[in-house]
């Protein structure tokens, strides 16, 4: 029997009973936490070949933006539907007010690229009309647009591909959403692990009283690294309802707070994903492309028909070869614009908050279970992972705290 404190009551062995519900609080708070920092990091996989680690959120990221996008989106309707939440008519105030004070230097652009001898002999006159018949043209030209765009945005716009590529290009993109949105669910996680880890330590404790063995404490740290990552990712999603056990209500931290974290998802989702900018990105550069551009040149053509100054004149000076010149030319400097348009800073902060009503309104109307389904199903498939890591930290603690006690013991 080992030596005894002299401590009245309490014999050395009984004081070393005590610290294995101590380690394993500690062992249960450190596997929580880092399966938190496994989950977000590295951004970027480290390893040689198929060994190594990618964090689990940005490994699955554009998993995880679809599954997001199928259930809001594609319950609320479609781009179309969004599109006219965003207000048509502030689109168009929005391009007249950057195109109309830079429409004479646009159409100097285009006229001294295709014939600048042209434009530099014409008389100032024909100039000032051609500048003043656009003017006068571009905000009903641009209405129109705007108006056929919200028509068709749902087939111009492939809205996969642009997460898929935003998030291609920017990993942690996703890691920021989740860490925000979820911070408070985040730190609960790592905390209740201590106090798992704790109450799982004491039935270790009592077991190891009865059997001494080796092998008891590696294997009992092992179990208590895999069962607190267990029971923190459960803890997450479970129960899918609120239940009622003894004075507490309990459901899934994660579903506990479905209006608060619809609200910060939303928010980041329209501010750094599905931006106006990015959205106008997509339909000149995506796979519908050349639809985007049919239609600006469907619209802009007027501009320049109708002008029939502008019209006889070009067609007289440079033939009906340079005039359809001319027309390529203004639709390339149109599909300029609009990047120019849509790229302001403070318009896309303006709509941004439109954007995330919708996604928020769609999300807070989620059945729980379809709630889950946003975040769930990656961690479902690196769950094992992650308690498997837990448990070998476990059992290395556990293996160390053996042959400290046992040193002690002795």
């Amino acid at each position: 029997m080992p030596a005894t404190f002299t401590l009245p009551g309490f014999d050395l062995f009984d004081v070393a009973l005590l610290t294995v519900p101590m380690m394993a609080a500690i062992v249960g708070w450190f596997t929580n936490w880092l399966a938190i920092q496994m989950s977000f990091y590295p951004v970027q996989f480290i390893g040689i070949g198929a060994i190594g680690w990618q964090g689990v959120i940005p490994r699955k990221s554009e998993k995880m933006a679809h599954i997001c996008i199928d259930r809001t989106l594609q319950q609320f309707g479609d781009l179309n539907a969004v599109y006219r939440k965003l207000e048509p008519h502030r689109i168009v105030e929005q391009v007249v007010a950057q195109v109309h004070p830079r429409l004479d230097e646009y159409i100097d652009e285009v006229m001294y690229e295709i014939q600048p001898v042209l434009w530099d002999n014409l008389p100032l006159f024909l100039r000032n009309r051609i500048y003043e018949w656009a003017r006068e043209q571009l905000p009903s030209r641009i209405e129109s647009l705007v108006e056929d765009f919200g028509d068709d945005l749902n087939d111009l716009v492939d809205l996969k591909a642009l997460l898929s590529r935003e998030l291609e290009h920017h990993p942690d993109l996703m890691n920021r959403i989740f860490q925000q949105a979820g911070s408070v669910e985040l730190r609960s996680v790592i905390n209740r692990g201590a106090i798992i880890g704790g109450l799982l330590g004491a039935i270790l404790a009592s077991l190891w009283a009865k059997y001494p063995e080796p092998w008891l404490l590696p294997l009992g740290g092992f179990a208590v690294g895999f069962l607190t990552n267990w029971l923190a990712i459960n803890l997450i999603f479970s129960p899918l309802k609120p239940r009622r056990l003894l004075f507490w209500k309990v459901q899934g931290l994660f579903l506990r707070r479905q209006p608060e974290i619809s609200d910060v998802w939303a928010r980041l989702v329209a501010e750094e994903l599905i931006t106006v900018e990015k959205v106008a990105d997509a339909m000149i550069n995506g796979n519908h492309g050349d639809r985007t551009r049919a239609i600006i040149q469907k619209h802009l053509r007027p501009l320049l028909d109708n002008s029939v100054t502008m019209k006889i004149t070009a067609q007289v000076a440079v033939g009906m070869t340079g005039y359809t010149e001319l027309k390529k030319a203004m639709n390339q400097k149109a599909v300029g614009a609009t990047r120019d348009v849509f790229g302001d800073p403070a318009f896309n902060r303006e709509r941004a908050p439109v954007v995330a009503e919708v996604l928020a309104g769609q999300m807070k109307s989620l059945k729980p279970s379809e709630f889950q389904d946003i975040l769930r199903p990656a961690f479902r498939e690196e769950e094992v992972q992650l308690m498997v890591v837990g448990g070998l930290f476990g059992a290395v603690a556990g293996l160390l705290q053996f042959v400290a006690l046992n040193n002690l013991l002795l």
